[in-house]
């Protein structure tokens, strides 16, 4: 079903702002894990520079509230911790926490590890442990209301974090069958093999029981998972489709996570939107830096669907992690 509008639904603000700081966590033998946290506060929020955006925040504001629930963010192939901070300032409005972690060897300037997928769930892991023990202000989180946000990339990782056990040996005859395909093309033109990603270590795909709801869009690499392989998927999913995504061709991607997930989710099918869509509205700058990523079909309003689509993200989160 095309979806072409929404209903906006209001969230109960408990602060006046937003706070926001960026931590370096641990990572073992690799470099730290850079990430962004924005939470309630009642400091004053001035705009700051975030990237090519700017956010209006309280930076190193304090925490208000206790209670908090917790969403953890998954950034696209090629992005950053920012790259859905509209997003994370509107559930940072509601009452919730997020922390978003750029990926390390899948970011815009560092693409070594693109394949190496199993890297990101364990990192995505890494960042819950770290928000719920070592956060300063981690005594304000409930530990029971965890949910998880992805797109692309992150759509997949937050599959596997929520269960899913993906095979990528299935990446290989993909893409002899379809050449063309964006995946395909980009993983030529970075000379990397498709077959490459196929030696696994062993116990590789690590989940994370505490996720309790997941909202995905555009997820990467959906082919891979098949029925089996999401079978263990329980978390009730709020799953978003560009109805006009050129990079990740229907039905490969969202509808083939759709129809073998074990319980069906929420489906939303955004009519006439790209795949970049779900990425928000760019700056004046960033359009002429990166106008492939910037630039929607004719008609389709980015920063109106980004208010619906925020409000939706919300609520849903709101319903599953009371």
């Amino acid at each position: 079903m095309i979806i072409t509008f929404f209903f906006l639904l209001a969230a109960p603000a408990i602060a006046a702002d937003v706070g926001f700081e960026e931590v370096r966590i641990a990572n073992g033998t690799q470099p730290p894990l850079t990430a962004g946290i924005w939470y309630p506060t009642n400091a004053m929020a001035t705009p700051h520079s975030l990237g090519d955006s700017t956010q209006t925040v309280a930076q190193g504001g304090p925490v208000e509230g206790r209670g908090l629930p917790l969403i953890v963010m998954s950034h696209g192939g090629g992005g950053w911790y920012d790259g859905h901070y509209d997003t994370a300032l509107a559930l940072a409005h509601a009452g919730f926490v997020v922390a978003a972690v750029s990926h390390v060897g899948d970011t815009f300037n560092d693409q070594s590890r693109v394949l190496q997928l199993w890297r990101r769930p364990a990192q995505l892991r890494q960042l819950v442990d770290y928000m719920l023990d070592e956060w300063p202000s981690h005594a304000r989180l409930n530990a029971g209301r965890v949910g998880a946000f992805g797109f692309s990339n992150g759509g997949f990782t937050v599959l596997v974090a929520a269960g899913g056990i993906p095979d990528l040996s299935k990446i290989g005859p993909y893409c002899e069958a379809h050449p063309d395909h964006d995946l395909c093309e980009a993983l030529k033109h970075a000379g990397v093999d498709p077959r490459s990603g196929t030696e696994i270590p062993a116990g590789a795909w690590i989940h994370d029981p505490r996720i309790k709801a997941v909202v995905i869009a555009a997820p990467a690499f959906g082919f891979t998972f098949g029925r089996a392989g999401l079978s263990r998927v329980r978390a009730p999913i709020q799953l978003w489709r560009a109805a006009d995504d050129r990079h990740q061709p229907h039905p490969y991607y969202e509808e083939a996570v759709r129809a073998d997930l074990p319980r069906a989710p929420e489906y939303h099918v955004i009519a006439n939107a790209g795949h970049y869509d779900f990425l928000p509205p760019c700056s004046a700058r960033l359009s002429r830096k990166m106008p492939d990523v910037c630039n929607s079909q004719p008609g389709f309003d980015r920063a109106m669907f980004h208010e619906q689509f925020n409000a939706e993200v919300v609520r849903f989160l709101q319903a599953k992690l009371r």
